[in-house]
């Protein structure tokens, strides 16, 4: 993974766990990403870590500063992660593909694709595509 991609995974990665902490799929993904972040050394620690990140996203109840707060926190986890390890920004690809389907995908050629939408509510269509074939209006 090139370096601006994995800028990318530590500003959308980052955004992406925190939303899944509010998720039921939050259940079957938190084992995976504490040993992402345990390196396998400290799991139990850093789902320990996760947990007290959850309670605050949970607590937050959509309240954007503290999800905001709880994002910059994970950020800052998962750069120095990428520092020490950049396989690690592959595996929460990986991980956020599987859990979060539609934001996070690889094309057939190993492309890392991962769609983005900032700054509000939008009420219009949103397409981002590499090639449309037959596009119909």
């Amino acid at each position: 993974m090139d370096g601006e991609l994995v800028q990318e995974m530590v500003r959308s990665g980052a955004t992406s766990v925190a939303g899944l902490m509010a998720t039921a799929a939050w259940n079957q993904a938190s084992s995976r990403i504490a040993r992402l972040f345990g390196r396998g050394e400290r799991d139990e620690e850093a789902s320990a870590e996760l947990e007290v990140i959850r309670a605050e996203v949970l607590v937050a109840d959509g309240d954007e500063e503290v999800l905001a707060d709880q994002a910059a926190a994970l950020r800052n986890r998962l750069r120095t992660l990428f520092r020490t390890d950049p396989q690690a920004a592959e595996e929460l690809f990986d991980i956020l593909a599987e859990f979060t389907p539609g934001h996070f995908h690889k094309t057939d050629g190993g492309t890392y694709v991962i769609n983005k939408i900032e700054s509000g509510t939008y009420n219009e269509s949103v397409i981002q595509a590499g090639i449309i074939h037959n596009m119909q209006r």
